[in-house]
């Protein structure tokens, strides 16, 4: 602990990938920095002013720090970014939360409390909705949850989609150096199903996710065509490495079950 009651770590971060995200990511990074030490933003190219704004909050705060890419490389490359600087610097998890206000930053503690009990394991949220969420979203994160259930052989991947979750480093760097993809917006789920396949077992729990409303600050970057051929891509090509390893998944599934709740 900090003197002002912020848990403070050697071991876990809090990673923000931003990209043009408007001035709900001051609000972001500032409950971020009320819960955790430290806070690392990398900014992915943005061009909304939000680097250099960024910039003065880390003004005596050696707890936060605004990393900045050139120009706009995609989220699972940002995060492949912050991932490479965490270990050059000695971090083994982050916790990985959107910058647009729509994760629950008061729940940080408690996602790093249960990776500090389940070492092996990568902790992710499942998301709570409340009424306002739209209706499309929600129904359309229920048929990848069922691809990434299948091409796991139902591991226990709560939801595929969330972005809030604590990653162990070393593994999801290695899963990501060992391919091209996971760049952009197929970063979420094909790091679990990816992870899965490495043995990295999933512990899920309940966080309640917002879908703000442009009036009240809410940036979206999700084309529907764009992303969800992307989408089709990736569980192709997972789908083809699901068959490939299907031998080794089935002898996992034969060994005694293990619970995926901390």
């Amino acid at each position: 602990m900090t003197a002002s009651g912020i848990t403070a770590s050697t071991s876990h971060l809090v990673l923000i990938p931003s990209y043009n995200p408007g001035e709900k990511v001051y609000e972001t990074v500032r409950a971020a920095r009320t819960q955790w030490a430290p806070v690392w933003v990398v900014v992915d190219g943005s061009t909304d002013g939000t680097p250099q704004g960024l910039q003065t909050l880390t003004q005596g705060d050696p707890d936060l720090r605004i990393l900045v890419l050139p120009h706009n490389q995609g989220k699972g490359a940002a995060v492949l970014y912050g991932l490479d600087e965490a270990a050059r610097q000695g971090f083994t998890y982050v916790l990985t939360m959107d910058s647009d206000g729509q994760h629950p930053a008061d729940l940080i503690p408690e996602f790093m409390a249960a990776s500090h009990q389940n070492p092996d394991a990568m902790v992710l949220g499942v998301p709570v909705f409340d009424a306002d969420a739209p209706a499309l979203r929600v129904q359309g994160r229920k048929v990848s949850n069922g691809w990434a259930n299948l091409e796991t052989l139902w591991a226990g991947i709560g939801d595929s989609l969330y972005g809030f979750r604590v990653y162990p480093v070393e593994p999801l760097r290695q899963v990501m150096r060992g391919q091209r993809w996971m760049r952009r917006f197929d970063f979420d789920p094909e790091a679990v199903v990816r992870l899965c396949w490495r043995g990295v077992r999933p512990v899920n729990l309940p966080a309640p996710v917002k879908y703000l409303r442009a009036d009240e600050g809410g940036v979206s970057h999700f084309n529907y065509l764009r992303d969800n051929i992307l989408l089709s891509w990736m569980h192709i090509r997972l789908m083809l490495g699901f068959l490939l390893r299907l031998p080794l998944l089935l002898l996992r599934r034969l060994k005694p079950h293990r619970s995926n709740t901390p």
